[in-house]
């Protein structure tokens, strides 16, 4: 029967789309990882306040991509390059989602309007990640080889959204709610859009790796288009909602280490 639990457990079983799996995790996390650190060196004196969370972001993202790279070498493998047509990242930054690269290099401060719009688009990307990481630890938790690290990732990712709800709540008693709202109604619509157009590149390269079948892949693209349908429609609502988390001041302390290897 074919579903999540399955496919996933057929990705994980193969070297060759493990590492593939592995590798395009890994460089969106450590790209995540570099931009939330410049923006933190960036901050407006009017939001300093701020800078020791967003580096945190940095410090948990960096973390998730050296997990990554560690679950790798324990099956003897290596890093392979990241397709352009599965950066997720990347993809977005073309589409303007995240702030320029181009302006994050320079050593110019970040103006209170940029870190609204930085918090605004992470809200709609980490519900991505978070929603993504539950869904493996539902099926892969108790996995020997990858529950350990899932759980972990998982727990930070459930921090990171709860921080960003927190934060745009904020912002929004402060008087930016308009253009949080504008600016997360205009994320949402090109997120879904770009994640369409990875999982269906991700799943393609897999499919070839793994050498499915005509059917099996054609269902496996009705049902990406079929997500992305019900999110344009309907589910996009969900991501651009705040509410007040239970879990407050979520990145106020250090990022916890990573699991020994």
């Amino acid at each position: 029967m074919l579903s999540a639990r399955s496919l996933f457990q057929e990705i994980l079983d193969d070297d060759r789309t493990f590492r593939l799996f592995c590798s395009v995790a890994a460089s969106g996390e450590a790209q995540g990882g570099w931009e939330n650190g410049r923006i933190a060196a960036l901050v407006p004196e009017s939001m300093r306040d701020l800078a020791p969370k967003i580096a945190r972001h940095g410090a948990d993202e960096d973390k998730h991509g050296r997990i990554f790279n560690a679950l790798l070498r324990k099956r003897g493998l290596t890093p392979v390059p990241v397709p352009a047509d599965t950066d997720y990242t990347m993809l977005l930054e073309r589409r303007g989602i995240g702030l320029a690269h181009s302006k994050l290099r320079r050593d110019e401060p970040l103006t209170e309007r940029d870190i609204v719009v930085y918090l605004s688009h992470s809200r709609i990307t980490e519900q991505r990640a978070a929603d993504q990481m539950v869904m493996l630890v539902r099926y892969f938790g108790d996995h020997p080889e990858v529950g350990k690290a899932i759980k972990m990732i998982s727990n930070d990712e459930e921090n990171h959204l709860a921080y960003c709800h927190e934060e745009l709540l904020r912002l929004a008693r402060a008087g930016h709610g308009r253009l949080i709202q504008r600016v997360l109604r205009q994320c949402v619509q090109v997120e879904i859009r770009v994640y369409r157009q990875v999982s269906l590149a991700v799943m393609s390269r897999m499919g070839r790796l793994l050498g499915w079948s005509t059917p099996k892949a054609t269902v496996l693209v009705l049902g990406i288009n079929a997500l992305y349908a019900y999110e344009r429609l309907i589910g996009w609502r969900r991501m651009v909602n705040l509410t007040m988390p239970e879990r407050r001041d979520a990145l106020g302390g250090p990022a916890a280490p990573a699991p020994a290897s």
